[in-house]
């Protein structure tokens, strides 16, 4: 077990999506030569998550560059220290602080621990560790998309409508079916009237829907996929869009389980830290509050833990966590979608605002903006 090399409080933070990422950003614009910053992932890139629904379609505008930014980019200053490894194990001491271990044998202290180590997705966005394996995997992807005749995307969350949506608009010929588990597209995070929306902005593209059904079988046989129920539907492309789960393995298996809810969800106290560590602290997909797991909470929860983990080290008062508005702006394709903001009675919006704010660009000046990038 290594010793620190001087009396700099050692902040860490494991997992470089949205939530890590961001606060390493934010951290590194605060920092006195007083802390040292480590933020540790097994990519040598940021992935603008968000952003990358359309590459599995097309590649547009450089898209593939504008999505990767390589993690050393957003410390402010180089005020933060990059490693690329996976962590193997974590260890707590009983006297506040402890050390996290690296697959390359490297152990590293901690005075405060940040866990960010997000979601697992599924097929098309489980990404490979590798940058060169990713864009080759995108590259294959298009190419699959595009010598199919009929897609069926096995649910219709907010991933499925919007991959629904970029095949529709690169192939207008293509048959395209979501099968959903619900009577309604989305969850019931979203009022009813809102998903009949979706649901009717899906259908105008000639996506076809089946509800209140599933998939439990990735193996298309003659031509066809046959659903829970029964329906048999023609497909030589099945993709998984169903909903994610909390990569929280490690957490489990080095802090007990007892530190997860039953679903596998981090528990927190209201100031995002550990119920039962002080030191530790939580942000993103894997925290357990109730509320739809996005990018943008995740920056929500990083801006929280910024200011949370210097007020532990300084003895002042903790922010807790309330939550931030429900919104989610949804496009159907590049030529717009629907949006929902839960202000006031709940607002709706239509194609001119989702195709403004994210349709065109998927929000990549808006996601680069935030960790200090043009």
């Amino acid at each position: 077990m290594s010793k620190k090399s001087d009396d700099r409080k050692s902040i860490v933070i494991i997992g470089g999506g949205s939530g890590g990422a961001a606060l390493a950003h934010s951290l590194s614009k605060t920092l006195s030569a007083a802390y040292e910053l480590i933020l540790i992932d097994p990519r040598s890139n940021h992935i603008l998550v968000p952003s990358t629904i359309r590459l599995p379609v097309v590649n547009s505008n450089n898209l593939e560059d504008a999505v990767l930014i390589p993690f050393n980019s957003i410390f402010v200053k180089n005020n933060g220290t990059f490693h690329q490894a996976s962590v193997t194990s974590i260890h707590s001491s009983d006297q506040g602080g402890g050390t996290v271990t690296l697959d390359n044998g490297e152990s590293i202290p901690y005075d405060v621990l940040v866990l960010a180590t997000g979601s697992i997705w599924y097929d098309m966005f489980a990404f490979p560790g590798s940058e060169k394996e990713l864009r080759g995997k995108w590259s294959s992807k298009r190419s699959t998309i595009k010598s199919a005749k009929h897609v069926v995307l096995a649910g219709g969350g907010a991933v499925g409508v919007e991959l629904a949506g970029e095949i529709r608009s690169e192939y207008p010929e293509k048959t395209i079916t979501i099968v959903h588990s619900d009577a309604l597209l989305l969850n019931n995070a979203y009022p009813d009237k809102f998903r009949k929306a979706v649901a009717d902005g899906v259908k105008a593209k000639k996506i076809n829907i089946l509800q209140n059904d599933y998939i439990d079988s990735t193996e298309i046989q003659d031509g066809r996929v046959t659903t829970r129920s029964g329906n048999s539907v023609s497909a030589d492309l099945l993709i998984r869009t169903h909903g994610t789960k909390p990569n929280t393995g490690l957490i489990s298996q080095s802090l007990g389980r007892e530190v997860l809810s039953q679903s596998g969800y981090v528990k927190v106290r209201p100031t995002l830290q550990l119920e039962a560590r002080a030191d530790i602290f939580a942000v993103g997909d894997i925290v357990d509050f109730p509320e739809q797991k996005q990018a943008l909470k995740a920056q929500a929860h990083a801006a929280i833990v910024a200011a949370n983990i210097l007020a532990f080290f300084r003895g002042g008062a903790l922010k807790d966590y309330k939550g931030t508005t429900n919104i989610i702006v949804l496009p159907i394709g590049k030529e717009g979608g629907l949006s929902y903001l839960g202000l006031l009675w709940g607002i709706t919006l239509g194609d001119w605002f989702t195709r403004r704010v994210k349709s065109q660009t998927l929000l990549v000046p808006t996601l680069r903006k935030a960790l200090g990038l043009s």
